[in-house]
């Protein structure tokens, strides 16, 4: 993948192109007017990874720049600043080389720099080795934490030292002026662009507003992200996401802005359409750990809800086709999609049921060709 070129003044030019090349794949579902949400030009990610490499004395930010005819011809960028990274990272670059060059305890063998940033300023570096980290390090480590005013995180095989957290605390102000706190854990996945991620947390109360005799289900909900937005728009609210990480934060998360209505559940997509399916999954020859499944199965109490609404965030790949043709169930869907060619697949197959109510495009990645996309589908009567 190429390193980014930002020129701000031909941004209203990318995004055009984004929207024309939305519009003209997605036409022959005959959708409503594609609603465009634009992100800041520059300054518009809040965590980026980057290669540290050692050239004598010197030491500097690297990323690839991969040749697509050939990806095994991978050329070194150096990187002093940033345009795509958050003023803050761009702020911190310069200031932890500075620190590190001339330190051999912290310099040692750090092979990688991860930043996460908040919109009001936290910053969480991790500090990746191949080396293990004894009290030495962590001694200049704390040293350097008090002198740049943020956390940090060491990490070498099978070994990670947290010196404060492990986590910032993002505030996201939505364009309807309710304010809502995330806790955001590194080395786990959050919305890389924060004013953008704003947006989508807007749209989609928007599109689900008036819900509130029915219940939500979510899929692949993460930390919570559109959860903790979308709670009060509903009854009830059963989210399921697989990894225990973020469904541990998307617990802290609901009670931290005060959410008891919503509940979250350890299980994939696939495990929770079974369940809902009522098929038996604590069979006499189980293994214990689907006894265990059918244990939090039995715990959700399914048979007390009333789903109008699910709302899907699925990966690239997104749904096959068992799981989408699961959908048809619900009066309503959400489907927020990374990847505009699986998006449109999986429409294909929703359409003779459901109608394209709303559909947008959040730009979550400038420079790039990746399209984030909102849609809402309602049942055809």
């Amino acid at each position: 993948m190429a390193v980014p070129v930002v020129e701000p003044e031909r941004y209203s030019q990318q995004l055009k192109a984004k929207r024309d090349a939305i519009t003209h794949r997605f036409a022959h579902l005959d959708p409503p007017s594609l609603e465009v949400f634009a992100s800041p030009p520059s300054h518009f990610r809040q965590r980026c990874e980057f290669r540290l490499w050692h050239e004598g004395d010197d030491l500097f930010y690297a990323m690839f720049d991969v040749d697509p005819e050939d990806p095994s011809n991978k050329k070194i960028v150096r990187l002093d600043q940033y345009p795509v990274a958050s003023r803050r990272i761009n702020e911190l670059m310069p200031q932890l080389i500075e620190a590190l060059r001339d330190d051999p305890v912290l310099r040692y063998k750090l092979f990688q720099v991860d930043f996460l940033t908040t919109l009001t300023g936290e910053a969480l570096v991790s500090l990746i080795y191949h080396r293990t980290l004894d009290d030495a390090w962590e001694h200049k480590a704390r040293e350097l934490q008090a002198r740049l005013n943020v956390m940090i995180i060491g990490r070498a095989r099978k070994q990670r030292r947290v010196l404060e957290r492990d986590h910032v605390w993002e505030r996201l102000t939505l364009d309807d002026d309710r304010e809502f706190v995330y806790q955001q854990v590194e080395n786990s996945f959050t919305q890389p662009n924060a004013q953008v991620n704003r947006k989508m947390l807007t749209w989609a109360r928007d599109v689900t507003r008036g819900s509130q005799q029915g219940d939500l289900v979510e899929l692949y909900c993460g930390n919570g992200n559109f959860t903790v937005a979308l709670a009060e728009n509903f009854r009830r609210v059963l989210a399921t996401e697989i990894s225990r990480t973020a469904v541990a934060s998307a617990q802290i998360n609901l009670d931290a802005n005060h959410i008891d209505n919503a509940v979250v559940a350890r299980m994939s997509a696939e495990e929770f359409a079974q369940a809902l399916a009522n098929q038996k999954i604590n069979e006499a020859s189980a293994e214990k750990s689907d006894e265990k499944k059918g244990r939090r199965v039995s715990a959700m109490a399914l048979e007390e809800y009333a789903f109008t609404t699910v709302l899907v965030d699925p990966p690239r790949a997104g749904l096959d086709e068992h799981s989408c043709e699961q959908l048809r169930d619900y009066s309503r869907i959400v489907y927020i999609s990374c990847n505009p060619v699986t998006l449109l697949t999986n429409l294909e197959q929703l359409k003779d049921t459901h109608a394209i109510m709303r559909f947008a495009l959040f730009d979550q990645f400038p420079w790039t060709d990746h399209c984030e996309c909102g849609v809402l589908l309602e049942r055809r009567s």
